[in-house]
Formats: structure tokens, C-alpha cells, sequence
């Protein structure tokens, strides 16, 4: 069944932000810098443009914004199952998230001690892949728009394209590493026909507010295509 056209006001847009933390026993985990002010700059934005926003969150300090229904999560694994239960009725998705690439092979279920007859050990983490939450929903989105982040250090731009091939992606939203847990950012925004713009050293509101524009114009050129 064909979806049905809808105008830019009445959009659902799910939004991811922040980290996530994969535990390695109850008390210690891996994370990163992700502090999610690029994400629920995105979600403040689009709800004030009168769009029903979810918003789903890792372990971050942030108020949320008016307006915007949130979901608080901690791994990938719990990102991945809210994600899959927000799209089935969204229109589109901005993957903020800097979700973690790996996980612990298992959890230990007791703090993880040092053995003090092996003082100064070299110890090893088992470490498995978690599951790939942008190219999980790049396969099942259909006519709904996706855009998501790319992170990188160096080759920024060839990357940030194989990224979307390989996910199947409209949009990736390439930033670096000064980015995190700032005020300010840097975007390249890479759509899937090439076009690209870019902002430098822009409030994260500013450029949240040309990602949810982005997402509203391919949203309505599809919409129109299909009138």
C-alpha cells in the first residue's frame, strides 16, 4: 500500500542522540564523548516546526525538549529494539547517535577485580560487534527519509559516501571528532545525488535547523512526485 502524501507540518521524525554504553560488569562500561547536544538540537528544532518528534536517547545530561516525546535507553541493543518500534509509523529518521561498535562478549555479573598475586597483569576484553542500527532501518525504509552521521578523522569525504551506499542512507551528515561534547560544529551534509552543503564552526541549533529543513524538502519533493 502506498503511503500517504503527507505536507511538512504533519511529519513524525524520530531522532537519536547521544551514546551508548555497553557494560562490561555493573559498574564499569564502554562509551565515548557523545554528550547528544547535536541531537536533541534537532529534536528542539523540529518539534518547533510542529512536527511529532521521538526522541530516543542515550545516557546523556539533557532537558528535554517542549513538545518532544523521549525515550531513554542505555546499549545499542535497547537503541536498535525503541528504533524499530518509533519508524514503523515515521516519516523520517535523523541518526544523531554515536552508537558503540562493539560490545563486551558477556557481562560479568560481579565487579571485575584485580588478582593481587599477579600485580601489573596484562589483562584482555572479549569484545563482539553490535548490531548495525543505520543499516538495520536503511533496509526496511522504503519511502521514508534517512539521514545519519558519520564521524571521521581523515578521508571525511569518501567515507561519509560509502557510508550511505552501504547503508542506504538519502543523507549523511559528516562532522569530526571536535565536534563531540561541543557547542559548535562543523557539517558537511552529503546527499545521495551528490550535492552537498557545508557549514563551519555553526551552533549546533544552526545547523539543526538546516538538517530538519533538509529532511522536510525531500520529504515534500517525494510527496509531490507521488500526487
Amino acid at each position: 500500500m502506498a503511503r500517504k502524501a503527507k505536507t511538512k507540518a504533519q511529519l513524525h521524525l524520530v531522532v537519536t542522540a547521544g551514546p551508548t554504553r555497553e557494560h562490561i560488569d555493573p559498574v564499569r562500561y564502554l562509551s565515548n564523548e557523545s554528550s547528544g547536544k547535536m541531537g536533541f538540537a534537532i529534536a528542539e528544532e523540529a518539534a518547533k516546526k510542529g512536527h511529532r518528534v521521538t526522541l530516543i536517547a542515550g545516557p546523556v545530561h539533557q532537558e528535554t525538549p517542549a513538545g518532544v516525546d523521549r525515550v531513554d535507553v542505555v546499549s545499542a541493543r535497547d537503541m536498535l529494539a525503541a528504533l524499530k518500534l518509533a519508524f514503523e509509523d515515521a516519516d523520517g529518521l535523523i541518526m544523531a547517535a554515536a552508537v558503540a561498535d562493539y560490545r563486551p562478549a558477556r557481562k560479568r555479573s560481579g565487579k571485575w577485580k584485580k588478582d593481587p598475586s599477579k600485580p601489573g597483569q596484562e589483562v584482555g576484553l572479549a569484545l563482539v560487534e553490535n548490531p548495525d542500527l543505520l543499516a538495520t532501518v536503511g533496509k526496511r525504509k522504503g519511502d521514508r527519509c534517512v539521514m545519519g552521521f558519520a564521524l571521521e578523522t581523515s578521508d571525511g569525504l569518501r567515507r561519509a559516501f560509502g557510508k550511505m551506499q552501504r547503508k542506504n542512507t538519502d543523507f549523511i551528515a559528516l562532522n569530526g571528532a571536535a565536534a563531540l561534547n561541543a557547542d559548535s560544529t562543523s557539517v558537511t551534509l552529503i546527499a545521495r545525488d551528490g550535492d552537498q552543503q557545508e557549514w563551519l564552526g555553526k551552533t549546533k541549533k544552526y545547523v539543526a535547523k538546516r538538517l530538519v529543513m533538509a529532511v522536510e524538502v525531500w520529504i515534500a519533493s517525494k510527496s509531490a512526485t507521488r500526487t
